[in-house]
């Protein structure tokens, strides 16, 4: 049985940022009626509504932890496609909490307490749900390891290690079976709103998913933002002749998805049930070194900075972390644009944004200072 038909309407929280934006362009495109919510939040929209809002979605500015706003912005709706979230590796602790996991508490009370008829709701979830993801150890097979802990980086063990042998493990695939727990603020928080989502909906009977996304880039992602988004301040940085900083050796990979794919995978969920009630991975598959990402960047820019490491780390951040997507792919999910595609359309859209400052040598010094960077012990 085939979800929801086209034309529909859709309420997209955090529908002017980067994955909301290009989400809503998609749904107008196939003819959805589309409300956005957005409170424009000065760390990502430092000056004010973006030129790329869609004009043919009817747009909201406001913040989601206000009852009343939500209220009103939820009514007439079929679907919900909650993208809103406060996110990166910021200092906030409360303002985490209260965004995102009251934040999506709320919400769904206010569907149920107003009996509003929600036909679906979908969550943007993240692959920092994990701790350290799967890895191959030599003796016992797949293991899904703990987060490392902080007195093994400070000795620069980077390495994961098996939890039972503690051999070192080769990466592998991370399915949707691997234990969740957050070891950050943003990913605790991020664990909160999907099992959340996910439990509500089967005691509400609305159809749920909780989508996974795997490290998402590509045009709008925020310049200003210095805390979020590894591709966007590489490229703040060379294009100030600045060297990209990276964190332990360098060598840990990611999983990258280009915006446009994760919309198309918000659009495939919403019009089947084949993952509803499931958390659900998106990524690509393909896990990319760190460094070799700060030098594809270089490469395409024609500026050859070589990338520096100072011995730091950032407690709780995941090694590698590949997603296994294979429960998307039976839904009909492929991603269509590759890292090397999309990193020439992103360098495509930042270099129209006209001067381009470096906002990370600041907030790097403030994550030192709240102990969100350590370093190791020489």
């Amino acid at each position: 049985m085939t979800g929801l038909n086209t034309g529909k309407r859709a309420l997209v929280t955090g529908g002017a940022g980067l994955i909301g934006s290009h989400l809503v362009d998609l749904l107008v495109r196939e003819r959805w009626k589309v409300r956005i919510l957005d409170n424009l939040e000065p760390n990502t929209h430092k000056l004010g509504r973006p030129s790329w809002v869609n004009s043919e979605a009817e747009f909201v500015q406001g913040d989601l932890r206000d009852r009343e706003t939500m209220t009103s912005a939820l009514r007439d709706m079929d679907v919900v496609f909650h993208q809103a979230a406060y996110g990166g590796y910021m200092p906030e602790i409360a303002k985490y909490v209260d965004v995102n996991s009251l934040g999506t508490a709320q919400m769904l009370e206010i569907i149920r307490e107003e009996n509003l008829p929600i036909r679906k709701v979908v969550v943007a979830s993240s692959q920092a749900v994990y701790s350290e993801g799967a890895g191959n150890c030599p003796k016992h097979g797949v293991v899904f390891p703990p987060v490392r802990q902080v007195e093994q980086l400070r000795a620069a063990d980077w390495a994961v290690h098996c939890p039972i042998c503690h051999e070192v493990t080769a990466s592998v695939p991370t399915p949707e079976i691997a234990p969740v727990g957050g070891e950050t603020v943003y990913g605790l928080t991020k664990v909160d709103q999907e099992k959340l989502v996910l439990l509500w909906g089967k005691q509400s009977g609305v159809p749920t998913v909780a989508l996974r996304y795997s490290c998402t880039y590509g045009p709008r992602q925020s310049i200003f933002n210095p805390y979020t988004g590894v591709i966007a301040i590489f490229c703040t940085r060379l294009l100030n002749d600045l060297p990209p900083v990276l964190y332990e050796d360098g060598e840990q990979t990611r999983d990258f998805s280009f915006v446009e794919d994760i919309a198309r995978a918000n659009l495939l969920v919403a019009e089947s049930d084949k993952l509803d009630g499931l958390p659900v991975n998106v990524g690509s598959q393909i896990g990319v070194p760190i460094r070799e990402v700060a030098e594809q960047i270089s490469d395409a820019l024609g500026i050859r900075i070589e990338s520096e490491v100072n011995g730091e780390f950032r407690p709780g951040e995941m090694r590698h972390l590949t997603s296994g997507t294979e429960r998307i792919q039976a839904a009909g999910y492929k991603p269509q644009v590759d890292l090397a595609e999309g990193i020439r359309r992103y360098l495509d859209w930042i270099r129209q944004q006209g001067d381009v400052k470096d906002y990370f040598s600041e907030a790097a010094d403030i994550l030192r200072t709240k102990g969100i960077v350590h370093s190791i012990t020489k």
